[in-house]
């Protein structure tokens, strides 16, 4: 299996400088593969989020020196064209073929971001690939996309109803009680360490 790379998201600088979906992307091989810690916001203090986990675990996440934030604001699958830079959480589809679990669009200086498809961890079996869109076709059940990365290329269904989103904005103020995050993490012995954090705000969670 290959290693989840290790991906910075946000500010503006920070906004430019992150990505969970995605996040992550391919890591170096000399590094550990971050974690990744998806739940709703217990409690927020200068140096540790507290989290209670989608598996119902509480778990206190150090924030790392210099951690960043962003948020996700909504997008529509009609906003993906020819050239943008995807994404896409998939699962292999009964039929053949992947179906999109989720969709982040990156902003265009955010290109290039984890380019590649490897193992992800949002659902068994689940994928992540973040690529070029080198076409976007409307079916009758939603769109296919085809998107090329190292040469590459793959297509991928988008079902009416997949959450599209981009990166927005965010800030430390933002993460109140119950706010959804998605925290990319190193682990360590005292628990996991935080370098970005992605909070939902606006009634918009983050997908990935």
């Amino acid at each position: 299996m290959k290693l989840l790379p290790r991906v910075l998201l946000l500010g503006l600088t920070g906004i430019l400088s992150v990505s969970p979906l995605i996040a992550s992307a391919h890591a170096e091989a000399a590094k550990p593969a971050p974690i990744h810690v998806r739940g709703n916001v217990v409690a927020y203090s200068a140096s540790t989020l507290k989290v209670k986990t989608r598996e119902g675990e509480t778990v206190d996440v150090a924030l790392a020196d210099g951690w960043k934030i962003a948020g996700v604001a909504n997008a529509k699958v009609t906003d993906i064209k020819p050239g943008d830079f995807v994404g896409i959480a998939s699962l292999p589809k009964a039929g053949g073929g992947d179906g999109a679990l989720e969709v982040l669009i990156f902003p265009p200086a955010m290109k290039g971001t984890g380019e590649g498809s490897y193992g992800w961890d949002l659902k068994p079996e689940s994928s992540m690939t973040n690529a070029t869109v080198a076409d976007a076709v409307k079916g009758v059940d939603g769109r296919t996309v085809t998107v090329t990365y190292h040469g590459k290329e793959k297509k991928i269904a988008i079902p009416d109803g997949t959450p599209v989103v981009t990166i927005a904005a965010a800030t430390k103020e933002d993460l109140v009680p119950g706010a959804v995050v998605f925290i990319t993490a190193e682990k360590a012995a005292t628990g996991p360490i935080a370098h970005q954090v992605v909070v939902g705000k606006n009634g918009v969670v983050p997908p990935m």
